[in-house]
């Protein structure tokens, strides 16, 4: 069994998702901007959503540079290692970033389980919780990938 088409289609979704807050955010920053100079009003919820975007933008754009393998690497040793090395120090980076990811999403869902209890508000009619409900998503997302990377690079 085939998990392409899901993948292909989860991907299209979480780049289309991506592109839509970006463009949500340029877009209400140049409206903010436009009713400030010209009219000496503004959206009062309007800087509190622009923050959600980014950390949005932020979160979505990590989540495809761990997908695409663009996300920041240091890696001197690896351009001297020998192949069968360069596999085992590939399995135990990602393993160890996989690991770092699962951890962060882990402490973000209890984050976000006590902002669900505080029924704190980010903006408009719009829970908090929601909002930051991106975090332990990317996070743990990106932990699978970290895992899958390495796995997939120890047995090519």
């Amino acid at each position: 069994m085939t998990f392409q088409p899901v993948l292909r289609f989860l991907h299209r979704a979480e780049d289309g998702l991506l592109v839509s807050a970006l463009v949500s955010m340029l877009g209400m920053a140049l409206v903010q901007i436009l009713l400030r100079n010209f009219f000496d009003a503004g959206l009062l919820w309007a800087e509190s959503f622009l923050r959600i975007l980014v950390l949005w933008v932020a979160m979505l754009g990590a989540m495809v540079a761990t997908r695409e393998s663009n996300h920041i690497a240091i890696d001197l040793v690896s351009r001297f290692l020998p192949p069968p090395l360069l596999k085992l120090s590939t399995l135990v980076t990602c393993l160890f970033s996989a690991v770092i990811c699962a951890t962060v999403a882990y402490f973000a869902v209890e984050f976000i389980q006590y902002e669900y209890e505080d029924k704190t508000i980010a903006f408009a009619s719009v829970p908090t919780w929601l909002c930051q409900s991106i975090i332990p998503i990317g996070f743990g997302v990106m932990a699978v990938r970290f895992i899958v990377h390495g796995v997939t690079e120890l047995l090519r």
